[in-house]
């Protein structure tokens, strides 16, 4: 990118059907930035939503001069829907978040400090406060299970890929969204595959992720683990590395 950065820090925050908690969110993000020195910039991606969120997310933006949103005309997928809004942000130091906030908003000063350090990512490395509940003890079983297959079958030495809490050095990410093909949930583990093989600055973050249960997940953990798995091997074949026997 040949132009110069209009703002210190741009959070790009993907949206689907995101109505019961986006207005809260997007305080609670607000609060936390508005604390700090950065000039700062929301980016909305809507993924097609099914409910209120495009109507919410106008009214956002139109009371938040840093604020824009880009409608989806189709559903794209999350991969997708970050890498758009990374490509489009117009901060030194870009990032997203899952608008969920199960890993906080306030950990993104945190983020953009270690990037202003010489890091060229900076990633969520989740602590789990792991509930009670079946479903949630399950999907934090897959996320053990990812974890395994992300240091033993692409020998990455990142602890957590997956985090929805991820930020860059603008001109290091750039070159890797053109190369990253995922547009569904194993988009986070290639873009970290991708800067583990470009040589980047890696730093992974503690942050303590607490599930919500007043939200309904986007995720289906059968047939989106199946993809994952589907996209895992695809992306071993074209880095051309031997399988683990």
């Amino acid at each position: 990118r040949d132009v110069p950065a209009a703002y210190d820090v741009s959070i790009v925050i993907p949206c689907y059907n995101e109505e019961a908690i986006l207005e809260d969110s997007v305080e609670e993000i607000a609060c936390v930035m508005d604390q700090t020195r950065y000039s700062w910039e929301m980016v909305f991606i809507d993924d097609k939503s099914q409910d209120q969120t495009p109507l919410l997310l106008n009214k956002l933006v139109a009371n938040r001069p840093n604020a824009r949103a880009i409608f989806h005309q189709q559903n794209v997928g999350r991969g997708g829907t970050a890498s758009e809004g990374l490509s489009v942000a117009q901060g030194r130091v870009v990032g997203f978040l899952d608008i969920d906030l199960e890993v906080h908003a306030r950990y993104i000063p945190t983020m953009v400090q270690a990037i202003d350090n010489g890091y060229a990512v900076a990633t969520a490395q989740r602590i789990y406060r792991v509930p009670l509940k079946w479903d949630d003890l399950f999907r934090n079983l897959l996320s053990v299970g990812y974890r395994w297959l992300v240091r033993h079958y692409l020998k990455l030495p990142f602890e957590d890929t997956e985090a929805g809490l991820k930020f860059f050095r603008a001109e290091s990410i750039h070159p890797l969204l053109q190369t990253a093909r995922s547009k569904g949930w194993f988009w986070d583990t290639e873009i970290m595959a991708l800067a583990h093989q470009a040589k980047l600055r890696v730093i992974e973050i503690p942050c303590v992720f607490v599930r919500r249960f007043d939200k309904v997940s986007t995720v289906r953990p059968f047939k989106d683990s199946w993809a994952y798995l589907i996209a895992l091997m695809e992306f071993k074949r074209r880095a051309g590395t031997p399988a683990e026997p």
